[in-house]
């Protein structure tokens, strides 16, 4: 009885080891997981602060060629490419005069 109890208690620590050792094993992929997204988030906050900075200087060169040109005193025209549509014009010289 006693070697049957004893040899049930070895199998079963035997099978918690087992499971202790999946759970560390499991435990180690999610923290190289959590590492790369961890790596991927900063990646993309960098990136996501260079596109601001380079929109920011964008817009004020925009800003700065339009003060530019306005003190120029010339006529301006500003076109929208969303708003604009494309129109056929005839370049060719009139035959007719």
């Amino acid at each position: 009885m006693k070697r049957r109890l004893c040899k049930e208690y070895i199998q079963e620590i035997e099978r918690l080891e087992r499971s202790i050792r999946e759970l560390e094993e499991e435990i180690i992929e999610l923290r190289m997981q959590l590492r790369l997204k961890v790596d991927e988030a900063n990646r993309l906050a960098i990136e996501n602060e260079s596109l601001r900075y380079k929109l920011e200087l964008a817009k004020r060169r925009e800003a700065y060629l339009l003060e530019l040109l306005q003190k120029l005193k010339r006529p301006l025209v500003i076109v929208n490419p969303d708003e604009f549509e494309d129109v056929n014009v005839d370049l060719n010289p009139d035959l007719r005069e």
